[in-house]
């Protein structure tokens, strides 16, 4: 167990210093886990709805922090170049987000032109039902994407790295909120940038 928590923490550190260094991005992640962990509870009352809260304002802000608030260049902080960072990413990187984001964008439209979706749904009737079954849609491409990411990284690494890494990006709702807190405040005083170093790095 003190193994995993050790690889989890590297994981947790390398996603931080790499991918975090925005004062915006880290404040959209705070948006995003609080939305996530509303997510987490609509499971249990409207799957659907926990998906449509899950793309449209989790990975929404998630993502638009990343593609717009961090930097894309070289990496001063670290001294590596991007495509260091996306070559060694062990979930998704920006090519695997782009594609993930592709699906749960066209699948609507893919329900609008089968409405039966080869027989997985009664034809929806209103657009208050294709709004519901469009959250089904988009929960079942996000766990699968979860799953199939973890399975890959079982082949291509190890199993304990995919557990490990499963094991973070579901919690790390809880872990974004208490690493950004404070991210909002930063952004008031003007820090657009945090200052990460080495000596912030968990022991």
């Amino acid at each position: 167990m003190s193994e995993f928590l050790k690889q989890l923490t590297i994981q947790r550190w390398d996603d931080h210093r790499y991918y975090h260094q925005s004062r915006i991005n880290q404040t959209l992640h705070l948006i995003s886990a609080v939305s996530f962990l509303v997510a987490y509870a609509m499971l249990f009352i409207d799957p659907a709805l926990a998906g449509l809260i899950g793309v449209l304002i989790s990975m929404g802000t998630r993502q638009s922090g990343h593609f717009f608030f961090e930097p894309l260049g070289y990496d001063e902080v670290n001294q590596v170049t991007n495509e260091y960072k996306e070559k060694i990413k062990v979930g998704f990187n920006l090519n695997r987000k782009i594609a993930i984001i592709s699906i749960w964008v066209l699948s609507p439209l893919l329900l609008y032109v089968n409405p039966s979706m080869m027989g997985l749904f009664e034809p929806f009737t209103s657009l208050e039902t294709f709004v519901h079954q469009t959250g089904l849609i988009w929960l079942t491409i996000g766990v699968s994407g979860l799953l199939f990411r973890t399975i890959h990284l079982f082949f291509l690494k190890d199993v304990f790295t995919g557990l490990v890494w499963m094991t973070k990006i579901l919690t790390d709702p809880f872990h974004d909120i208490k690493q950004y807190y404070d991210a909002p405040l930063a952004l008031l005083r003007g820090e657009l940038v945090e200052k990460i170093t080495l000596d912030k790095k968990p022991a």
